[in-house]
């Protein structure tokens, strides 16, 4: 099946369905709830690197990360399956939802695992995941997130542009919603420790 690189207009996307998609609600690593409402004084963040198996393995590992969950924002069709999301008519990145203590991990420094991990200049892909499923993105829930995001993006497009990489297409938006993934998506490479990791970075570190 040929992978969208476009996102679809609204009146175009998939209709999905009002019901949420059932899950656990509990992260199988940690036993920590992948549900609302967070501890006092946690943030969230949400981040889209290319597939979220390797990706959401890569922030559960951060000490200071409380819970992750993969999931789909971006997008446009409410409640999307995956195979709706591959399709590349709901407008949705797959993504990881991060919730983090600020006090333990610094977002400036979750932002520089985020751009380390992946190659932020590619479009609608990441390496031979094709599809405007695995777009980079950042999105952030505060405007102190949004500062950041910009401003980490501004740093390393100039030590991409040196290393004589292309231009950086991550999008960065404010988060209207985010869909969980189903539950055989959580958690994935804890599962499956010989399961598919698509995470590949540039080779060029963040200065942040």
């Amino acid at each position: 099946m040929a992978r969208s690189v476009s996102l679809p207009d609204p009146d175009q996307a998939l209709a999905g369905r009002s019901e949420p998609t059932r899950i656990s609600g509990v992260h199988m690593v940690n036993g920590h709830s992948m549900l609302p409402p967070w501890v006092t004084g946690a943030e969230q963040i949400v981040l889209g690197l290319g597939c979220f198996w390797g990706a959401e393995r890569l922030f559960w590992q951060l000490p200071g990360v409380l819970v992750t969950a993969a999931g789909y924002a971006g997008g446009i069709t409410p409640n999307p399956s995956y195979e709706e999301v591959c399709s590349g008519q709901t407008g949705h990145a797959e993504v990881v939802r991060v919730v983090f203590d600020p006090q333990q991990l610094s977002l400036d420094t979750l932002l520089k695992h985020f751009w380390e991990a992946h190659d932020p200049t590619q479009g609608m892909r990441q390496g031979n995941d094709i599809g405007s499923q695995y777009r980079s993105a950042i999105y952030y829930t505060s405007e102190a997130q949004r500062q950041a995001a910009l401003t980490s993006r501004a740093q390393y497009s100039t030590a991409l542009s040196e290393a004589g990489k292309g231009e950086v297409t991550t999008e960065i938006a404010p988060l209207a919603r985010f869909y969980y993934a189903e539950e055989y998506h959580q958690q994935y490479l804890a599962k499956n420790p010989a399961g598919y990791c698509g995470l590949k970075g540039t080779g060029v570190a963040c200065a942040i």
